[in-house]
């Protein structure tokens, strides 16, 4: 198996207290999406117990804790394209109330807060937008899942609103990353992205751009990095304190030259899932 190749900022590792993470489709023990990769979606082709599988090893290497201590409780949504975000308390975590049996989720949403340790918030992606929000003033932090719809609809404005709202969090004390997605290298859309981002943003015109295709077709290509960006930065994030990765799931390549990451696009609709993840530890879990 290879190993797990998980992407973080490297401004957030001094925080001992924190734990979080991008993956990528290296490691792992699905065989279902060519070589052995760590696919964290229940996805109809692979089979769940390799699911369940990989996602213990990446909550093992993200959420690492002192040896005695039990690992964290890895939280997901079951995820619509909207704007709803749900606050996630520790008795919740670890009581049947937020998975079935097999793991899967139970709340619908795109967007997770917490300020309780021992839980690892995660959004799942294969293209759309992750976006981490963490703040050190008072430890409190959120993942939140944006594809276009989910942009659309502000979820990252929202999300900077109710973590104001449950803890009390400050916009300008806030940290954000804008995790690996689809980029405007690759993302072609219709002229209804256009439209109704024209309808919510004052600098639309700005996200879009057009290239020729090889046939000598026009393409609209939308930049959601950017649109993202400059949600937290409306809701009151300071430009320093934002850092996009970069990194597009459609066309970015590993060391070895193989697609670093899962791509609904490239893939065809055919591939797995990455999970973007963040948590708290308690003082006595900070041990690695």
């Amino acid at each position: 198996m290879a190993e797990i190749e998980v992407i973080q900022i490297p401004q957030w590792q001094n925080l001992s207290w924190l734990r979080h993470g991008f993956s990528t489709r290296s490691g792992g023990v699905s065989a279902v999406y060519g070589t052995p990769s760590l696919n964290l979606g229940w996805t109809k082709e692979d089979d769940p117990a390799k699911v369940a599988e990989n996602r213990r090893l990446l909550v093992e290497q993200v959420g690492r804790v002192a040896k005695e201590e039990p690992p964290m409780k890895l939280v997901t949504v079951r995820q619509v394209h909207g704007n709803v975000i749900h606050r996630v308390k520790a008795k919740d975590a670890w009581s049947d109330r937020l998975e079935t049996p097999e793991g899967k989720a139970v709340l619908e949403g795109d967007g997770l807060v917490t300020n309780d340790s021992g839980i690892l918030l995660g959004a799942g992606t294969a293209d759309c937008v992750p976006v981490l929000l963490v703040n050190a003033a008072n430890r409190t932090v959120g993942a939140f899942h944006a594809g276009w719809r989910g942009t659309a609809a502000r979820i990252v404005q929202h999300g900077v609103e109710v973590m104001r709202r449950e803890f009390g969090s400050r916009p300008e004390d806030l940290l954000a990353a804008v995790g690996p997605s689809i980029g405007s290298c690759c993302y072609t859309v219709g002229e209804e992205v256009r439209e109704k981002f024209g309808a919510e943003f004052p600098y639309a015109a700005e996200l879009f751009h057009v290239v020729q295709a090889k046939d000598g077709a026009e393409q609209l290509r939308v930049d959601l990095w950017e649109a993202n960006r400059r949600q937290l930065m409306a809701a009151g994030v300071s430009e320093e304190r934002i850092t996009v990765v970069a990194e597009c799931t459609s066309c970015a390549v590993d060391r070895s030259g193989q697609r670093k990451y899962f791509s609904h696009r490239a893939d065809a609709g055919r591939t797995g899932r990455m999970l973007n993840m963040i948590g708290i530890v308690e003082s006595g879990q900070q041990g690695r």
